[in-house]
């Protein structure tokens, strides 16, 4: 364990053998490949992944000098009736939903600045000893698909989701864990509480074996009772319903935790992260109102009215402490990748070979195929926007983008543009937008995140310790988790504890105590400023203390690790902290997100930034009202 890491361990997150012999199929990495190889094949590349190396220096180049030289920008003579700036989840689907409405001879261009398709909805794809296995590398899931618009559910249904099947065929393996009695439990860190401890977690609160085998106070014993089996009082007597909600919209649930209902710091620690998987901060910046909403301890005697069904019914996406919560969510074993290799298979079939949605899982995308002139639609990857401006008058009046690939500067013309990007570079990219929709892009924060892939070579250790999920509040990763136990087509999950498998550990790098935006740009500097070393050593430390008392050897069992770094990752959501009530709880057009969404000339935006909110469906709604605005001046 206290040896170090060096580059004979681990290059580009794959392990070295002993001998030396490098095992590392497909990982010649995409720097030394075009994408027109047929041995180009970033699924398997491991190591920094996400927004990797080489997606977003041209980005940070063109804000940091305010624009980009064009005059030696070479002319491609490429025209098409539309260009798409961004190839994920909102460029492949406007891209689809284009070519549903002008036909399927129109020409399409997606340009994206990553060395693969997908956006945040990539795969992280290992091989150990010939067996294929692949977890999400950014997009979990399709969450709370009885309430997804109908574009994005007949979008689904054309690509050839059916998501009543995979539950069905994965109905008995989803309950595996459970089976097996793994729980979820707690990790104790020595730096925090004295010594290292894992504890197992029964069910929901903590019952007494749990708080008797941890190092808390009695105090914090006590309050964590209180919290769960106590009969907690009204904190705010004498208001109505609707009053304590005004109340509790603007103070914090650490606030309301610490100051109202008077729990105990070490208490606090099992909540102090509450919200991060939907926020990327913590409960300093999650109101109190979002935590009850959320099903969060503190409010049972509060006598809080239910929030109406149907809540915020008519905004796409998850609305996350202000809405009810949704009843399922469908995680493919690639996540949301599933929905995008089944986008660029319907846009471009031969680079994508297959008919089902279960042949997809193990289907290996030809890239070579999917910039080819001979077809409609063409994706160009490695290829970093950095102008967009209209040319000509009148009929003639056309879009020219101008793209950095391979370090030289291209432009290319379309009837029309969709900027399917974060909405806070659109400024820099369309410089001759008005300055009340650029101040409106420009408001949210994309929120950082990290996504880790490991591959370990058995899971018997979370076999003996009775557990599948691992929470660690003060420990670099936030939690360790078993992939969920389910397969597609030929991609099997693991049957047997002697089995690979893959486990995903998530990272939020908040910096509680700040305000939310603050939090967010300082956990983006965060990940850029972390290296793959530091990842590494991390991971190992991490993994062999939380597991080695049932017998993982970090050294020895970790043979693969994909770190997912998305520094601009969930788009901005707005909290009653920080932001009106009717942006909040209502579709009001004031939003800055609407504000920054309108179509400009032949430019129209979607992504999922352009409905506040970080969900599938968002993205896919996003695409279509652009391209109705599209076909509107085409």
């Amino acid at each position: 364990m206290n040896q170090p890491i060096s580059r004979r361990d681990f290059i580009n997150g794959f392990a070295m053998p002993m001998g030396g012999a490098l095992l590392m199929p497909g990982l010649t990495g995409a720097s030394a490949q075009t994408s027109q190889s047929r041995d180009y094949y970033p699924p398997s590349l491991l190591g920094m992944r996400g927004s990797h190396d080489g997606s977003w220096e041209i980005g940070h180049q063109m804000r940091d000098q305010r624009g980009w030289n064009l005059s030696l920008a070479r002319d491609t003579g490429e025209e098409y009736d539309l260009i798409i700036v961004g190839g994920g989840i909102s460029g492949l689907s406007a891209a689809h939903f284009f070519l549903e409405q002008a036909g399927s001879n129109a020409r399409v261009l997606i340009l994206d600045n990553h060395d693969d398709f997908g956006g945040h909805a990539k795969r992280n794809e290992f091989d150990f000893n010939g067996r294929m296995m692949a977890l999400n590398g950014g997009t979990l899931n399709i969450e709370s698909p009885e309430r997804y618009n109908a574009p994005s559910l007949k979008l689904l249904g054309d690509i050839g989701v059916d998501l009543d099947r995979f539950l069905s065929d994965t109905a008995e393996s989803r309950s595996m864990y459970s089976r097996m009695s793994l729980g979820s439990s707690y990790f104790f860190d020595k730096e925090t509480w004295g010594s290292d401890k894992l504890v197992k977690r029964q069910g929901y609160g903590y019952s007494e074996d749990f708080l008797n085998a941890s190092p808390l106070s009695d105090k914090a014993k006590e309050d964590l009772r209180r919290l769960y089996n106590g009969e907690l009082p009204d904190y705010m007597p004498g208001l109505s319903s609707d009053q304590k909600k005004g109340r509790l919209s603007k103070i914090s649930y650490t606030d309301f935790l610490l100051n109202t209902v008077g729990i105990d710091l070490q208490a606090m620690w099992f909540f102090k992260d509450t919200g991060n998987s939907s926020f990327v901060v913590g409960a300093d910046a999650l109101p109190a109102l979002f935590a009850w909403q959320s099903g969060n301890p503190g409010f049972s005697g509060m006598n809080l009215d239910p929030s109406p069904e149907g809540m915020l019914a008519d905004l796409p996406g998850g609305h996350h402490g202000r809405q009810l919560p949704g009843e399922i969510s469908v995680h493919f074993p690639d996540g949301n990748a599933t929905v995008t290799r089944l986008l660029v298979r319907k846009l471009i079939p031969d680079a994508v070979p297959g008919h089902t949605q279960e042949d997809v899982g193990t289907a290996r995308v030809d890239y070579s195929l999917l910039d080819k002139s001979n077809q409609s639609t063409r994706i160009r990857l490695n290829s970093t926007v950095v102008h967009v401006r209209h040319q000509g008058t009148g009929a003639s009046r056309v879009v020219e983008v101008n793209y950095v690939n391979s370090g030289l500067t291209q432009k290319v013309r379309g009837k029309a543009c969709v900027m399917a990007c974060w909405n806070t570079v659109i400024p820099y990219l369309v410089p001759e937008l008005p300055r009340q929709q650029k101040e409106a892009l420009a408001y949210g924060t994309k929120g950082p995140l990290v996504y880790t892939s490991v591959g370990i070579r058995n899971w018997k250790a979370f076999e003996k310790l009775g557990i599948s999920r691992i929470y660690t509040p003060s420990m670099y990763h936030y939690r360790v988790l078993l992939d969920e136990a389910v397969s597609l087509g030929g991609l099997r999950h693991a049957e047997s504890p002697d089995e690979p498998i893959i486990l995903s550990l998530a990272r939020y790098p908040a910096a509680p105590g700040l305000p939310k935006k603050e939090q967010l740009i300082e956990g983006r500097r965060d990940l850029l400023s972390t290296s793959f070393e530091f990842y590494e050593r991390s991971i190992r430390d991490q993994l062999g203390r939380i597991l080695g008392s049932g017998g993982f050897d970090p050294g020895r069992d970790i043979f693969g690790i994909a770190v997912n770094r998305w520094p601009h990752g969930y788009s901005y959501t707005y909290n009653t902290l920080d932001e009106p009530w009717d942006w909040v709880f209502t579709s009001t057009d004031e939003r800055p997100c609407v504000v920054g969404r309108q179509s400009y000339g032949q430019i129209t935006i979607a992504n999922a930034d352009a409905a506040a909110s970080p969900h599938t469906d968002a993205s896919i709604l996003e695409a279509h009202r652009a391209i109705e605005e599209v076909m509107n001046f085409i």
